[in-house]
């Protein structure tokens, strides 16, 4: 038996130990301690742990944990970072596991600290004799941000498996499929005078009007030409999320910047939309005097999508008693795909629970999940 503490006190654990991450540096902190205390709990129970720092960032680390050797072997996957919360919006303390209403509020309750400690717990009465394939626990840093942790994991070839669960937020639905994220800065530079004689500039804030009605139709091309009706929305989406230009009325705008989310479907190549996207723009303001450039907002999610016959996918389906489905928000199993393994995404909390004050995980989903874990490590792990 695994000498790990109590569950609920495994969950407390995570849960006070913060481990924000944000694109605002002011806001966004290291990992670390999360890490320590899960190789804590694994290597007093003999588990093989490996912590692994991000390059350049030792505060940032993934964690990998092995039971048992050889080939193959099923991944229990989940990211120990959060996102920021929303202080005052609280009625319990985000760093403190508060039980009431028959549900646990914390941070990372729902998304998904809470994961790793079913997992752990899953594990519990597991021996490393009895397996005849390894079973790993994988925790990671950043997905709520760059995907550095899942991105350096492709970058070391670890670890290396056949299954893996990722355990998102899916209310115990298994997943499949997801789309993809893509996210773009086009900058128009012009040239400003001024506004009473519009021969003495040109003004990107109108060449932008002119990029805007580009990019609409190349949205209307691309929810033409792509459509899986498995998704809740079954086309790739398109959304012109900011935009700045200008300083002043009485000057012709000479910059202005828009940024775009573009989110494809499985079969969609991200490298080829964001040249194709250049290429559009470029072509709209052709011979217009507005230069160009562009700039990726962040490296970028691509789609995900494993068999419907994959083995890991009809076991998911057995042990929950739904279908696999797809969702629109992204994960890390494009990276985990990237090593070769076949990749669900199932996991006890909801995703209207994310990224919302009060977060929580309902106390009838901790059995169930452990229940749907052990029977995965039986029957991939034992056999």
């Amino acid at each position: 038996m695994r000498h790990f503490p109590p569950l609920l006190e495994m969950i407390e654990g995570l849960v006070h130990t913060p481990s924000v991450s944000s694109v605002d540096p002011a806001v966004d902190r290291g990992n670390r301690a999360v890490i320590d205390l899960l190789a804590s709990w694994l290597d007093s129970s003999g588990f093989q742990v490996e912590i692994m720092p991000l390059p350049g960032n030792p505060a940032k680390a993934n964690l990998i944990a092995t039971l048992g050797r050889g080939p193959g072997g099923l991944v229990l996957a989940g990211h120990v970072d959060t996102v920021p919360y929303d202080a005052g919006k609280w009625t319990h303390d985000p760093f403190s596991l508060t039980e009431a209403d028959a549900r646990l509020y914390g941070l990372g309750t729902s998304d998904m600290k809470s994961f790793l400690a079913l997992a752990l717990e899953a594990s519990r009465d597991m021996q490393a004799i009895n397996l005849k394939e390894p079973l790993i626990l994988l925790a990671t840093a950043d997905e709520e941000t760059s995907m550095s942790g899942a991105r350096a994991l492709v970058d070391a070839q670890r670890p290396r498996a056949r299954h893996a669960i990722i355990g998102e937020p899916t209310g115990l639905h298994p997943v499949r499929m997801h789309k993809g994220i893509l996210m773009e800065a086009i900058r128009l530079h012009g040239h400003s005078g001024h506004s009473s004689d519009p021969s003495l500039g040109n003004s990107a804030l109108e060449a932008m009007h002119i990029v805007i009605g580009a990019i609409l139709a190349w949205r209307e091309e691309l929810q033409e030409h792509y459509r899986d009706p498995l998704f809740a929305v079954p086309v790739p989406t398109l959304n012109l999320g900011h935009i700045h230009g200008g300083d002043n009325p009485n000057r012709i705008c000479a910059e202005c910047e828009l940024h775009i989310d573009l989110r494809p479907l499985p079969g969609m190549d991200s490298k080829e939309l964001r040249d194709e996207l250049h290429h559009r723009v470029r072509h709209s303001l052709r011979d217009s005097g507005i230069s160009t450039d562009f700039e990726s907002l962040s490296a970028g999610v691509p789609p995900m999508e494993t068999a419907p016959d994959a083995p890991i996918v009809t076991l998911a389906e057995k042990l929950t008693g739904y279908p696999a489905q797809a969702v629109a928000f992204a994960t890390e199993a494009p990276y985990l795909a990237q090593l070769g393994m076949d990749t669900v995404v199932m996991g006890p909390g909801d995703i209207a629970q994310a990224h919302q004050p009060d977060e929580y995980l309902a106390l009838d989903r901790l059995n169930p999940t452990i229940n749907i874990l052990q029977q995965a490590i039986k029957t991939v792990c034992i056999k």
